[in-house]
């Protein structure tokens, strides 16, 4: 099933008019909300990037994570792979996480390679983050084509095959002493400027969910 939309089901100016999808399904089954609430699920979904994907490998500090996935939900991040296979997954930090962790969809992996074949399989580009001379700048990058940011450990980075199997390494330039910043810092400036490329090519201004998905995803972030 695509998440990408046709968007021949939605007007030019994004979803339905405030409150016509959640009117149509309030026809279809009986359940209770509050309208203001659920009319923001509605205009968030209507954000979400379906071709947009964070990989986190091995991260392993759960506020480090927390954070992460509020960058997440801020730019429209619908799905997180986690691939773990030296760290355990750590408990998220709600205080660091924000209430994010619910509204995020996310897939495990006991490989890298098992996820990059998924990602691959439904056409993304894979961007790598590695402090190394073949690597290019973030802001070098076209991210408003369905892009996957890796991002590893914090202590030993992205692992050899991570590298190896991306389709390009990027890094965040720097102008101090200091070469590197933390993961959390990394991951939002990378999802941002994703965020800035996709808005100025009008990314946000329309679903790029299909309308099975939106409702789909709306009737389970009701019930939330």
């Amino acid at each position: 099933m695509s998440f990408l939309s046709s968007k021949k089901h939605f007007s030019a100016t994004g979803v339905y008019p405030t409150g016509v999808l959640i009117h149509i399904m309030e026809k279809e089954t009986n359940w209770s909300r509050s309208e203001n609430r659920t009319v923001r699920m509605e205009n968030t979904l209507a954000n979400r990037q379906p071709g947009l994907v964070l990989v986190l490998e091995n991260v392993h500090d759960p506020h480090n994570l927390g954070a992460i996935l509020r960058s997440c939900d801020a730019v429209g991040v619908m799905r997180v792979m986690m691939v773990y296979y030296i760290e355990s997954l750590p408990e998220i930090a709600k205080t660091s996480a924000s209430g994010a962790l619910k509204w995020l969809n996310f897939e495990n992996f006991r490989s890298i390679q098992s996820c990059y074949e998924s990602l691959k399989k439904d056409g993304f580009q894979i961007l790598a983050t590695k402090i190394e001379p073949t690597a290019k700048e973030l802001y070098s990058y076209d991210l408003t084509v369905p892009t996957a940011i890796v991002l590893g450990n914090e202590h030993r980075g992205i692992s050899k095959e991570a590298a190896e199997g991306a389709d390009g390494l990027l890094y965040i330039p720097m102008k101090g002493m200091v070469e590197s910043v933390n993961v959390s810092v990394a991951s939002a400036i990378c999802l941002f400027e994703t965020m800035r490329q996709r808005k100025s090519k009008g990314m946000y201004d329309s679903p790029q969910l299909s309308e099975e998905i939106l409702r789909s995803e709306l009737r389970s972030w009701i019930k939330k």
